[in-house]
């Protein structure tokens, strides 16, 4: 496959996705560099679907560090127990925030994001990454998006 994407002209997320996760899949088929996948993956994500900010946390010692994303420059460390990647770590489940104003303990690394979705992918049980999805509309994350990351995840599972 070119590095390069084609997805229908159309504004249904659920349609999107369809088209984006079998091309996801083909992109990082035959590449074994994990950094390398995470950063396409988060490039598609991007471009496929226009979000503000798409990156993933690895776990790393005792916090979530910043690896490959696309968007604004972003906040570095997290801490286990703090912000919406440091809930989703420790409850080890999808966290979605449909106002990050109104999420306790929410880290504002760019106060341009106003809604998030964060996924966990587990490696021998183990939470091992963070998918980290901003949006700068309220509200922007249904289960549309949360059933097809959650996809995006299971084949990102399959990397490490």
């Amino acid at each position: 496959m070119a590095e390069t994407l084609s997805l229908p002209r159309t504004a249904d997320r659920a349609l999107l996705y369809q088209s984006l996760i079998p091309q996801i899949r083909t992109l990082v088929a035959d590449e074994t560099d994990l950094t390398a996948n995470l950063a396409n993956i988060a490039a598609a994500l991007k471009q496929g679907l226009g979000f503000f900010w798409v990156g993933f946390y690895l776990v790393k010692a005792d916090q979530l560090v910043l690896g490959p994303f696309q968007g604004p420059v972003a906040c570095t460390r997290i801490a286990f127990n703090r912000g919406v990647c440091g809930a989703c770590y420790t409850q080890r489940k999808v966290i979605r925030v449909p106002d990050v104003e109104q999420f306790p303990g929410h880290i504002a690394c760019s106060s341009e994001a106003k809604s998030e979705i964060v996924l966990p992918a587990f490696k021998n049980g183990d939470v091992f990454l963070v998918l980290d999805v901003d949006s700068d509309r309220l509200n922007d994350f249904s289960e549309v998006d949360e059933q097809a990351l959650r996809e995006v995840m299971r084949l990102t599972e399959e990397l490490i």
